[in-house]
């Protein structure tokens, strides 16, 4: 009778697992990370070559990293939430078990959004050298759970972080079911040596309710010459109200730049990623070359000589080299009002788009910067409560805009990660998993907001300024289209470019302007209603500067990312 009641007792414990079980599975049913991301079109064959591109293991001086993709194959999925975060899905935590090489060690456990496809990577490690960079933690801290959550979760989620031996680091995160500490052994999460880590910071939000959120991690710096790598774990925040020991990214010691793709590499990853990008049916102001900029009568101005312009030879010869932006020098278009329509409308036809090649992270990515110029930006619009277009006369105007999109791909595998789009002051990092492609193809589309030139994702409105006002993005397809593969020029980053003399010109390539824009905005606000004035001129004072562009804008070389990491949120 005893043993009846415990095996009835055992069946009710089983039943209550199942159908647990059976529910967490049920709830990532037709969400979209139970799907893995594959690219429309076939990956870069990566050519022969001495380097180190493409062949899927990075030597950091000593330890050396390799890069496992994230897919239903090579990782298993350990925990979700399903509310909260991008599109109220909550998100999902995953641990590696396949696809490891031999004798690699985890570092830590990935995250992502449950609102985009199974797509990313996290980073394994092994030491090779006669000095152990690798050890296992001496202990686990429990950061904090989910048990006081009230969220739909499969079930409560412990969340620890390796306390490592002094003289080691930890780089990532260790999820269980149940307080028990996790095993100490480097089969789930490996210290590294202090040498090979740096400090890191939250980058994207992954997920966040009720004051808990959680972040991909960075290094902090980052640019072409930093050293730090991103490893692909991520951090809790919130879940405990004590401090604790900070997580680190990795340490390029090496930082030879061995593993950057050649020239011949190069040419095949832009071939297979460059962008098409669809100009606003209602442009007026489109892209061209810089030569044909130069040809069709553009002007070297000098600051008290500016009676006696001087026209451009191609390619920039005669363009003052080096120096700094001090407004001794600008360009702009000839007097004759013919030729300056002309140059304002730009050339589609002639268009080429110049591409920059930059290391990232530790040489462990590339960054293919693609570069476009437009003779004019036209004016802004401005949308207002009830008014859903407001012409703001000469204000946005200004002679020469410089834009980019960068493409951002691994050096261990050749594949796209990240697409950055610069808008005015900013931009935007989109992952490659959400981006839209040609069809058949991995060429990101990109669209071009009207005017502005400012790079998106997708079409449709985009309001600058203060919820549903402020200055209008429009993004719409049309047969004025730019495909940057077609017409391409490498002008700085790889060996044995030269780099045209034009990009080494680090004045202004249009006049300063001066708009009266107070007096402007004070017309405007003259026919709204008194009560929404306020509202008006608070909005405008959210506005980039850069977007009401009463300054020439200065060349590619100039700006701060031509050597530092892309300028997003």
């Amino acid at each position: 009778m005893l043993n009846d009641t415990y095996f009835k007792l055992l069946i009710f414990v089983l039943c209550l697992f199942v159908n647990h079980f059976s529910w967490a599975e049920s709830q990532t049913d037709g969400l979209p990370v139970e799907t893995t991301f594959t690219f429309p079109g076939p990956l870069p064959t990566i050519l022969p070559d001495e380097g180190g591109f493409g062949k899927g293991i990075i030597d950091l001086g000593g330890l050396e990293v390799a890069q496992v993709s994230i897919n239903t194959s090579t990782a298993q999925r350990v925990w979700s939430t399903y509310e909260g975060g991008r599109d109220n899905m909550g998100f999902s935590i995953f641990e590696v078990t396949n696809n490891i090489p031999g004798n690699f060690l985890k570092l830590g456990f990935y995250a992502q959004p449950n609102n985009q496809k199974r797509f990313g990577s996290v980073l394994v490690a092994r030491s090779v050298s006669s000095v152990s960079n690798l050890r296992p933690p001496e202990d686990f801290i429990e950061v904090g759970n989910t048990t006081s959550l009230n969220i739909k979760q499969d079930w409560p989620a412990y969340v620890w972080q390796p306390v490592c031996l002094d003289g080691y680091q930890a780089v990532g995160m260790f999820i269980t079911s149940d307080p028990q500490k996790p095993l100490l052994t480097q089969q789930y999460t490996s210290c590294v040596r202090s040498e090979f880590t740096e400090q890191s910071e939250a980058d994207a939000l992954l997920w966040g309710i009720n004051g808990v959120s959680v972040f991909n991690l960075r290094p902090i710096i980052r640019g072409t010459q930093a050293t730090g790598v991103y490893t692909g774990t991520f951090s809790f925040q919130g879940l405990s109200s004590a401090p604790l020991p900070p997580l680190f990214s990795l340490k390029n010691t090496k930082l030879n730049m061995s593993c950057m793709p050649s020239e011949a590499q190069t040419r095949v990853l832009f071939q297979t990623y460059s962008p098409l990008i669809y100009f606003h049916p209602n442009e007026d102001f489109l892209p061209s070359s810089v030569d044909w900029f130069f040809t069709n009568g553009a002007l070297l101005y000098q600051k008290g000589n500016e009676s006696n312009p001087v026209p451009i030879q191609p390619n920039g010869t005669n363009l003052p080299q080096g120096g700094s932006n001090d407004d001794l020098y600008w360009l702009d278009y000839p007097v004759d009002k013919t030729l300056k329509e002309k140059i304002k409308g730009g050339d589609l036809s002639s268009t080429k788009v110049y591409l920059h090649i930059k290391p990232m992270f530790g040489g462990t990515y590339t960054d293919i910067v693609v570069w476009i110029f437009c003779p004019f930006n036209g004016n802004a619009n401005l949308k207002f409560l009830f008014i859903k277009r407001l012409s703001l006369g000469d204000i946005g105007e200004h002679v020469g805009d410089w834009e980019h999109v960068t493409l951002r791909i691994s050096n261990f595998n050749g594949m796209l990660w990240r697409v950055y789009f610069s808008e005015h002051s900013g931009g935007t990092l989109v992952e490659a998993c959400d981006l839209e492609y040609v069809d058949g193809e991995n060429k990101p589309v990109v669209y071009s907001s009207l005017h502005g030139h400012a790079m998106f994702s997708k079409p449709g409105l985009v309001l600058q300024g203060d919820g549903n006002n402020g200055i209008r993005n429009d993004m719409e397809r049309s047969d004025k289209v730019l495909d940057c593969g077609v017409g391409y020029e490498v002008i700085a980053g790889l060996p044995g470019v030269i780099e045209p003399p034009w990009i080494n010109y680090l004045r202004k390539w249009g006049p300063q302007v001066t708009y009266n824009i107070e007096k402007s905005l004070e017309g405007f606000a003259k026919v709204l209603p008194w009560f929404v004035r306020k509202s008006f001129y608070k909005l405008i004072s959210k506005i980039p500067v850069e977007v009401l562009g009463e300054d020439g804008p200065t060349g590619p070389k100039e700006k701060s990312t031509w050597t530092d990491d892309e300028e997003h949120s």
